[in-house]
C-alpha cells in the first residue's frame, strides 16, 4: 500500500517562541516601543528640570528682541531671536554653498594635477592634498584668522589692487550695484537663457538630420549675449559696478569680505578640495583603460580627451563620495563659532549668553543643520540617479 503524504495544513506547526517571523517582528516592535519610551523619558525629564529651575520650555521666546548686534548684516540688537536665528542660517548657506562650489572646482584641478606627467604640479599637487587633508579643519580656520588679522595691512594703511582692497578688517571686492530695473532685467537674462536653449537644441536637432555643423555652443552664447545687450540698453543700466574706495578708516563701494568670514571659507574650500582631489584621482584611475586608448585611436589630444572622454565617465564615478564631503563641509560650518562667525550656532549661543533657554536654542540649530544636510543628500540623490548610465 503506498505512503500517505502530508499535505500543508497536516504539516506540523512550529511554537509560537521558535517561529522566526514571529520573533524578528516581536523584536522590531519592542525596539521601536524602547526608542519611544527613552524618548518621552528623556522629555519629561527635561520639561521637569526646566520648571523646577524655573526656565521655560515653549518657545514663546523667539519673538523677544535679540539684544545684540550681528556683523556683516543689517541686524540690529532690536530684532527679535527669530529674525537672528534666519540671519546666522543665511550666514551658513552662504559659507556652505559657495565653499561647495569652490571646492569642487579646486578640487577637481588638484585631482587632475595629482596623475600630470609632469613631475614639478603632481608633487605640488600631492603635497597640497597631503598637507590640508591631515589638519583639522578648526585649526585651519584658527591659523587663517589669525594670518588675516596680523598679516594684512590696518584699514588706514590699506592695500588697493586692481579694484580690490586689503585690510585687517576684511577684503573689499568690486561688485554691482542694482538699480531700479533689475528685476526687469532679470527676466530678461532668463529669456535670454531660455532663447539660447531652443537654439542650442534646434541646432543639435539639424546636425542630427542633415549632418552639417552645429555651432550650438557659439550661436546660443551669440544668442543670450544679444538679448542681455538689449536689455541693458533698453532699461538704461540696471546694474552698475562698484568698486571699493577708502575714506579715511571707512570703505565705501565693493562688498567686503571680512576676517571671519574669509578665513572660514577659505579654511571650508581648501579642506574640502584636498579631499575631493583624491576622489576625481582616484575616479579618473578607475576609468577602464580602453576609454583611454579609444581616444588616443580617434586622434584626441591629450586634452580633448581628459575634457571628453576621461573626465566625464571619472565624475560620473565620484559624485556620490563627493556628495559625501559637501555634506561634511556643510556641518563644519558650524567651526566658524571658533572665531565668531556669526553662522547659526554662534547665534544660537550668543542668543543663551543674554538669557534665552539653552535646550530650545541649541535644539533649533540641530534642527537648522539638520535640513541642510537632507537638503543636500536630496539633492546629491537625484544627480546620482541623473547620472547613472542607463544599462539594458
Amino acid at each position: 500500500m503506498a505512503g500517505v503524504g502530508l499535505s500543508a495544513t497536516d504539516a506540523p506547526r512550529v511554537a509560537v517562541w521558535r517561529d522566526v517571523r514571529i520573533l524578528r517582528g516581536a523584536l522590531q516592535v519592542g525596539f521601536v516601543v524602547g526608542v519611544v519610551a527613552l524618548g518621552v523619558w528623556l522629555v519629561s525629564n527635561l520639561t521637569t528640570n526646566l520648571d523646577r529651575l524655573g526656565i521655560r520650555s515653549d518657545f514663546e521666546f523667539l519673538g523677544a528682541p535679540a539684544g545684540f548686534r550681528i556683523l556683516g548684516s543689517d541686524f540690529e540688537a532690536s530684532g527679535t531671536i527669530r529674525e537672528a536665528l534666519i540671519v546666522g542660517i543665511t550666514n551658513s548657506i552662504r559659507v556652505a554653498v559657495i565653499g561647495m562650489i569652490l571646492a569642487l572646482l579646486l578640487g577637481i584641478v588638484v585631482g587632475v594635477a595629482r596623475l600630470s606627467q609632469n613631475w614639478l604640479i603632481a608633487r605640488v599637487a600631492s603635497g597640497f592634498v597631503e598637507l590640508l587633508r591631515n589638519v583639522p579643519p578648526l585649526v585651519l580656520v584658527i591659523v587663517f584668522y589669525q594670518v588675516t588679522l596680523e598679516v594684512l595691512p590696518r584699514i588706514q594703511d590699506a592695500a588697493v589692487s586692481n579694484g580690490f582692497l586689503f585690510s585687517n578688517r576684511g577684503v573689499w571686492i568690486p561688485w554691482v550695484t542694482l538699480g531700479e530695473g533689475s528685476r526687469t532685467y532679470l527676466a530678461v537674462l532668463l529669456a535670454g537663457l531660455a532663447a539660447a536653449i531652443v537654439v542650442a537644441r534646434a541646432r543639435r536637432a539639424r546636425f542630427e538630420r542633415t549632418g552639417e555643423p552645429a555651432r550650438a555652443g557659439l550661436l546660443a552664447t551669440a544668442t543670450f549675449l544679444v538679448v542681455a545687450g538689449v536689455g541693458w540698453l533698453v532699461l538704461d543700466p540696471p546694474i552698475t559696478p562698484s568698486l571699493p574706495v577708502l575714506d579715511g578708516r571707512l570703505v565705501e563701494g565693493g562688498a567686503s569680505l571680512y576676517p571671519e568670514y574669509l578665513s572660514l571659507l577659505l579654511a571650508m574650500v581648501l579642506y574640502t578640495a584636498s579631499f575631493i582631489a583624491e576622489i576625481v584621482r582616484g575616479s579618473i584611475q578607475a576609468v577602464p583603460k580602453g576609454q583611454t586608448e579609444a581616444a588616443d585611436a580617434l586622434g584626441l589630444s591629450p586634452g580633448q580627451r581628459l575634457r571628453q572622454v576621461t573626465l566625464p565617465q571619472a565624475l560620473r564615478i565620484a559624485a556620490p563620495a563627493t556628495g559625501n564631503e559637501f555634506l561634511n563641509l556643510t556641518k563644519n560650518v558650524s567651526l566658524g563659532v571658533a572665531v565668531g562667525y556669526a553662522e547659526l550656532l554662534r547665534v544660537a549661543q550668543t542668543a543663551t549668553g543674554n538669557g534665552q533657554p539653552a535646550p530650545q536654542s541649541l535644539s533649533l540649530v540641530l534642527l537648522g543643520y539638520l535640513t541642510l544636510s537632507i537638503i543636500i543628500s536630496l539633492v546629491v540623490n537625484v544627480a546620482n540617479r541623473r547620472l547613472q548610465l542607463v544599462e539594458r
